[in-house]
C-alpha cells in the first residue's frame, strides 16, 4: 500500500545542470552575508499582540513562534494566521539558507522567491483538526523523532563533505546522495511542523519519502 501523504511537504528541486564549482568551493564564505541576515531573523525570541480582550506573548524557539500559539490553541482553540504565515515564511527561509550550505542549489538564498525548494502545510481549523491539549506533549512525544535525526543529520554531514568533492570535480550532485540529504530535511521540517510550530497532530512518519 502507498503511505499516507503527511500535512507537512517538502522537496528540492534536483539541479539537473553543472553547478557552479567556485561558489561551491567557497560556499561557507559565500553564505556568512546570508547567514547573518537569517541569524536576526530566528534570534527573535518573542512577539505580542494586543487587542481589547487579550495580551499573549508568542515565545519562539530559534524564531519559531511556538509558546503563544500553544496558549492560543491550548485556552482559544485558534491559530492566528499572521503566526501561521511567520513560522511558515521563516521555515521556507531558513530552509533555503539551509540547501545553500549543503550545496543541493547553487542560487544565492533568497528572502522571498521558494526558488528550487517547496515547504508548505495546510492552515489548521483548530477547533476541528487540532486536540487542545495535546500541544502540551507533542515535544515529549517527538523525542524518539530528536534520537534518530541527531544520527541522521551527523551522516547528512559527512554525504554533504563527499558531495563538495563530487561537484568539484564533476560539477554535479549525484542523485542517490541528494535524496538523502531531502530526505532528512523532510523528516526535520515534519518534526518542526508537528512538535513545535503546531500545525498537526498527525504523528510524523519514520521515512525519508513523502
Amino acid at each position: 500500500m502507498r503511505p499516507t501523504t503527511y500535512p507537512v511537504q517538502f522537496s528540492v528541486e534536483y539541479p539537473d545542470r553543472p553547478l557552479n564549482r567556485l561558489t561551491t568551493f567557497f560556499r561557507l564564505f559565500v553564505a556568512i552575508p546570508i547567514l547573518i541576515v537569517v541569524s536576526t531573523v530566528a534570534a527573535q525570541t518573542a512577539q505580542s499582540t494586543s487587542d481589547a480582550k487579550t495580551t499573549v506573548i508568542a515565545f519562539g524557539a530559534g524564531g519559531v513562534l511556538f509558546l503563544g500559539p500553544l496558549l492560543m490553541i491550548l485556552f482559544r482553540q485558534k491559530y492566528p494566521r499572521w503566526w501561521f504565515d511567520w513560522n511558515l515564511e521563516l521555515q521556507r527561509f531558513s530552509n533555503r539558507v539551509s540547501i545553500y550550505l549543503a550545496l543541493m542549489d547553487d542560487r544565492y538564498p533568497s528572502t522571498t522567491d521558494q526558488q528550487s525548494l517547496s515547504l508548505d502545510y495546510p492552515y489548521p481549523d483548530v477547533a476541528n483538526d487540532l486536540n487542545r491539549w495535546l500541544p502540551l506533549v507533542k515535544w515529549f512525544l517527538a523525542i524518539p523523532h530528536y534520537i534518530v535525526l541527531f544520527f541522521l543529520e551527523i551522516a547528512a554531514f559527512v554525504v554533504v563533505i563527499i558531495a563538495w568533492f563530487a561537484i568539484l570535480f564533476t560539477g554535479h550532485y549525484p542523485r542517490s546522495l541528494f535524496n538523502f540529504v531531502e530526505g532528512v530535511f523532510r523528516w526535520h521540517n515534519r518534526v518542526v511542523g508537528y512538535a513545535l510550530v503546531l500545525v498537526t497532530d498527525e504523528y510524523p512518519p519514520f521515512r525519508f519519502n513523502p
